[in-house]
Formats: structure tokens, sequence, C-alpha cells
């Protein structure tokens, strides 16, 4: 039997160098493939880190290590604070614009000349008319013209004064009263002879009755938000006494804020028993019997800023009257996101509190007596108030607002 022997391939190559071929082959090709793919990560990552360093660049710019931190941060707070105030100036004018649009377009409802984006002339009288600091209403009765004079005796300025303080100050004060249910009657003639004397009325299309209260409000600030372009809309009982300046000072403060609702908070109980003062038919809606009113402020005065005055106007069909007018308006604020500002100098006592402050040179903004919902006497005792109490009649022309 003849021996084994190693085979050659045709070519005269033995196949064990064929297979040694193959398998340098295949480790070089390992070491290849490695070196391409360590290669390509190493790109990748580089790439990777280079745009990570790029988007941190973008985000947060390079500090110049030789300032001082303080002062960077100080820059960078003041750059924030330039922009918030332009943004919140830009979307006040906006705000305002809206506001006053739409006060036309109630006014012209309630007058009966339809809207005022009929012709363009309209809007830009609204845009033109003078910017006031506050409308004072004082409302008022047939039967109160003692109360009115005792008024214009003491802290209501007349004739060219009162002009000159609509002027100069940005504060216009007027007598709120509506009609008789008469019109025409020798009520409406006494009002008007009285307007024809001291041009000091605002008319409403209203008529006049103790239980329509919360109406007439409503109509007051409708009327007076249309009418007049104010940061604050006042209602005052005509048994109150006022100090102007320090009103002004005191609004002045909170100008700048949306949706602002001052007066002398409180929360009193719900009255459900009949033939009572200030008893609340609707009593029912404030929960068990013996429970208070939500927190609003007191009915002797009171101001609005002019985005609510215009929420008013616009939503009057629909807000809901109580037998009380300060509660109404309280109410129809709930569920609004307002400031509701507690402001304690505009309930002063008489006579001991409000001289005491007088004296202490921190005038009252206002001043009543509670047991009386007002001045006790006011026709008889205003003037002894206005002396004892007053912040002089010169100090509203040296007040700056």
């Amino acid at each position: 039997m003849a021996l084994s022997r190693t085979q050659r391939p045709g070519n005269g190559v033995s196949t064990r160098w064929v297979s040694f071929f193959c398998i340098a082959s295949f480790f070089l090709g390992v070491l290849v493939v490695n070196r391409f793919w360590t290669d390509s990560g190493s790109v990748k990552i580089n790439e990777a880190s280079s745009v990570l360093k790029r988007q941190r660049k973008e985000v947060n710019p390079l500090v110049n290590c030789d300032k001082d931190a303080s002062v960077q941060e100080g820059e960078i707070l003041s750059q924030v604070s330039q922009t918030h105030d332009v943004i919140m100036t830009l979307d006040k004018t906006i705000s305002s614009l809206e506001v006053q649009l739409a006060a036309a377009r109630a006014g012209k409802a309630d007058s009966g000349e339809g809207s005022p984006m009929g012709t363009n002339s309209g809007f830009e009288n609204l845009i033109e008319r003078p910017k006031l600091l506050f409308v004072m209403g004082i409302i008022t009765a047939f039967s109160s013209r003692k109360r009115r004079d005792s008024i214009r005796e003491t802290w209501m300025p007349q004739g060219e004064d009162l002009k000159r303080l609509e002027k100069e100050k940005g504060i216009l004060m007027r007598f709120v009263i509506g009609h008789c249910a008469t019109p025409g009657g020798v009520l409406d003639r006494a009002i008007d002879a009285e307007e024809e004397q001291h041009k000091d009325f605002l008319r409403l299309n209203h008529i006049e009755g103790y239980h329509e209260l919360s109406s007439k409000t409503q109509i007051y600030f409708s009327t007076a938000v249309a009418k007049w372009d104010a940061d604050f809309y006042i209602k005052v009982d005509d048994d109150v006494h006022v100090n102007l300046g320090m009103v002004g000072s005191t609004l002045a403060r909170h100008r700048l804020k949306p949706r602002v609702y001052m007066g002398c908070m409180k929360s009193g109980p719900v009255l459900a028993q009949k033939g009572v003062k200030y008893h609340e038919p609707e009593f029912w809606k404030f929960g068990e019997e013996g429970n208070k009113y939500f927190r609003h402020a007191t009915g002797q005065i009171y101001a609005v800023s002019k985005d609510l005055a215009t929420y008013i106007s616009v939503n009057r069909h629909i807000l809901h009257r109580y037998a009380n007018e300060d509660v109404s308006l309280g109410s129809w604020f709930i569920g609004l996101d307002v400031e509701h500002i507690d402001e304690r100098s505009l309930c002063c006592g008489t006579l001991m509190d409000c001289e005491r402050k007088a004296q202490a040179g921190n005038p009252c903004g206002a001043s009543f007596d509670w047991t009386c919902s007002g001045i006790c006497k006011s026709v008889e005792r205003m003037k002894e108030v206005h002396q004892r109490c007053g912040e002089g009649d010169e100090a509203i022309w040296h007040t700056s607002f």
C-alpha cells in the first residue's frame, strides 16, 4: 500500500501555505476593521463634544473672568428689569386701549348712538380725552340739597376752582343723581336749576329710589367710565367728609396696579329678618342663617380702578344686584383676579379719631360715623368736621400725585 503524500494544488502551492495565508488575511482584516471603528468613534465623539460646547456657549455666553461676578450679575439683573418694564408698559398700553374701546361701546349703546366702530373720529376722540387721576361721584338724592351745600362750603371746590382741579390735578367731581318717576316734574326742574348755578352734576338715566341704590351704582360706573378717562372711579355718599389730597395720594400709590378695589373692607352679618334695616331678601344664598357676607368695601366710600369700572359697564346687564349696593359691588368681583385693598384711612371716626390724626400731620382720607353710616347730622356738623379734621384748603393745590 502506498504511503499518503501531501497534496499540492495544480499551481504547485501546497494546501498548508493556502491555510496559512487565509488565517493571516483574517487577522489582518480584524486589525484594519478595529482601527477603522476606533478612528470613526473618535471622530464622532469629537464632533459631539464640539456641538455640545457650541450649545453651551449659546446658552451661557463666555464670562469675562477679569470682571467681578457681582458686577456681572447686577448687569444681567438690570437688563432683565428693563425688559420687564418694557413688557409691562406695552401690556398696560394695550390693556388701556381695550378698556377704552369697551367703555365707548357701552356708552354708545346706552345713548343709542350705535357702536363707535362705525367711524374713526369717535375712537380718535376717545383716545384724545384728557387723562384723570380719579372721578369722584357723590351719590345724592332730591331731598339732599342742604347736604350738597354743606359739601360745597367745605371740602369740594366750586366754580373756577372746580375746573382748575380737573385741569391741574386730574380730579373730577360731580354730584350723581337720576330722574324722578315723572319726567320733567318739580324735582327734576329743581336739580336743573341747581346744575345751572353750580355746574357740578352728573345726571343718570335712572329713576331715583332708596331700594334702587345697587342699580344706581352700576349705572354711575358705566356712565362715568364711558364719559371720562381716569385711573380710578370713586363712589362716596353725600354725608361723608373727604380730604381730596389724601385720597389722591393714596390712590396714586396704586396707579400701576390692575384691578384694584379699595375701601374699608368688612364682613357684616346677613340679615334675614324682615323689617330691619339692611334686610337681605336673598339671605339663603349666603348659607345658613347667621352667616356673614364675603369681604367687601363699606358703602360710604370706595374706589375701583378703570378696568373694573369697565367690567361693570360691559357686563351690567348680567350682574346681579342685591338689596345693599356695597354687597352688590363686592359680589361682582367674586371670582375675578382683583386686589382688595383695605384702606383704613378712608373710614376714620369723628371727631376724636380724625382730629387726632390731622394734628399728627397724617389727615384721614375720609371721615364719618359708623353709628349713622355717615356723619351724624352732617348738615350741621360738616363745617366743624372740616375745620378740625381737614388737611387745609390749600393742601390739594400743593399735593403732587
